[in-house]
């Protein structure tokens, strides 16, 4: 019953306690009628963290796509591509050697760029979550700011400076003993809180300026590919007319087929030019069973160095000892894996990775392109044949930068991804919009599990992406 008394006399907060956590109130000098506080509102069902995250990289994801389209490379920088481009050696040894360096570093910045938009969203999201408490308490926060500011505009009085206030001091002290620890835990925790937001923020802007700045060195590798693979083209186009009858041809044949069986086997017999080369890398390799175990062994040595023959037209190693070796032709997230349920009653034949937008597409081994083009449901597809039996097959994509009757070497650019995913059968049932690259294995054609060839930084367990 004094309580509000001795607050009218020494002019500062009082604590009311309730069922809630700590509550100050503001009181005037007069003492006031005290009102009911409001019964609280039901509290709101806490938010799944997988679907905030997710939320958040979407809407990271939608912002880095329009920071790209901002980003242009100075008129210097292209004229200084443009003659890196021209002082090459001009022979399809070293143009096909400096575009599988030039796909390598752009992966590698595509992983940066994914790996800053991961991070981008986790800040974005523990950021969101500070501003959510506050919000929540800013009731609390409120009265919290006004008992300070009324202390501080009227501060109790000293106890040594008239005797007439040494009464009204011990009372301040006492009143000031129940109500100081509250409000300091309170403050403790607001400004807590708000280092917390300054560091988060801080945190965003550095990983934004970094992600910037990968972007720019990204845009400026695209446009080396671009360059690179024009010149390519210049040193392998042989004549335009016999190319431009194969692909028509090819077209014809693709919608005839019902299978991939069925395509690979019609491309292998009508189309002249990966006729030829199937028998020429078939003819490699039965001359590579010949060698002497010394030999052989040379050339596995030679091969796992990293600088194999490149002028050869065949894989320069047997496919089924690549096991653990292949990186994914793509950086993203894996949707999907062998085995899994497909969205339509049945198990994947083959694993689903998630991309950004415009990633590059490269070849996972050495291979000769038996396909390269549209086909069926599976949109553009290539398909490679790696030799022992095995066929690796690509769909998805949005632009191909190969042509059938080509061998490649791993590493080597193939093709590069749309804005967004491609509808498709292999897509189905896939909660994401970004574009997806479709991969399948195939021995002696029949679906295999192509997670044994994946080094073990590529392998993982797939996940839904929304």
């Amino acid at each position: 019953m004094i309580l509000p008394a001795i607050a009218a006399g020494v002019g500062v907060a009082v604590i009311v306690v309730s069922a809630n956590p700590f509550i100050v109130r503001a009181q005037d000098a007069a003492p006031e009628t005290a009102q009911s506080a409001p019964q609280p509102a039901a509290e709101p069902p806490p938010p799944d963290p997988a679907a905030e995250l997710a939320a958040k990289r979407d809407q990271t994801r939608a912002e880095l796509e329009t920071l790209s389209k901002t980003i242009s490379l100075s008129t210097d920088k292209v004229s200084a591509l443009q003659q890196s481009i021209a002082d090459l050696e001009k022979s399809t040894e070293s143009i096909r050697q400096a575009l599988i360096d030039s796909a390598s570093r752009r992966k590698a910045l595509e992983k940066q760029i994914l790996e800053s938009e991961k991070k981008l969203a986790d800040l974005g999201v523990k950021e969101d979550g500070i501003r959510r408490s506050l919000h929540e308490r800013r009731g609390l926060l409120a009265e919290v700011l006004a008992a300070l500011q009324r202390m501080g505009r009227n501060p109790p009085p000293a106890l040594l400076v008239t005797p007439d206030d040494a009464l009204a001091s011990v009372r301040s002290a006492i009143l000031l003993g129940a109500v100081v620890p509250g409000i300091r835990k309170e403050t403790d925790k607001l400004a807590a809180d708000l280092a917390s937001l300054a560091a988060l923020q801080t945190a965003s802007a550095a990983e934004k300026a970094s992600l910037t700045g990968t972007m720019t060195n990204g845009i400026e590798e695209e446009r080396r590919m671009d360059l690179l693979l024009a010149e390519n083209d210049k040193l392998s186009r042989s004549n335009t007319a016999e190319l431009g009858a194969e692909r028509k041809r090819s077209e014809e044949l693709a919608g005839k087929a019902t299978s991939l069986e069925g395509l690979v086997a019609s491309m292998e017999s009508e189309i002249a030019s990966v006729r030829d080369a199937a028998a020429a890398a078939r003819l490699a390799e039965e001359n590579r069973k010949l060698l002497t175990d010394e030999q052989r062994a040379q050339a596995k040595a030679l091969a796992d160095s990293g600088v194999p023959d490149k002028n050869r037209i065949a894989p320069a190693y047997p496919f089924g000892e690549l096991k653990a070796k292949l990186e994914v032709p793509v950086t993203g997230d894996i949707l999907r894996q062998f085995g899994d349920a497909d969205g339509t009653g049945h198990e994947a034949m083959g694993m689903t990775v998630a991309t950004n937008p415009e990633t590059v597409v490269t070849a996972p081994a050495d291979g000769l392109v038996v396909f390269a083009g549209a086909f069926r449901s599976y949109g553009q597809m290539i398909i490679l044949d790696a030799g022992d039996g095995y066929h690796l097959v690509l769909s998805g994509m949005d632009k191909i930068n190969t042509r059938q009757g080509k061998f490649v070497f791993s590493g080597e650019p193939l093709a590069v991804m749309g804005a967004k995913r491609v509808a498709s059968a292999t897509a189905l049932a896939l909660e994401t919009n970004r574009p997806t690259l479709y991969i399948e294995f195939r021995k002696d054609g029949k679906p295999v599990d192509s997670r044994p060839w994946w080094t073990a930084k590529d392998t993982g367990k797939a996940r839904n992406d929304s």
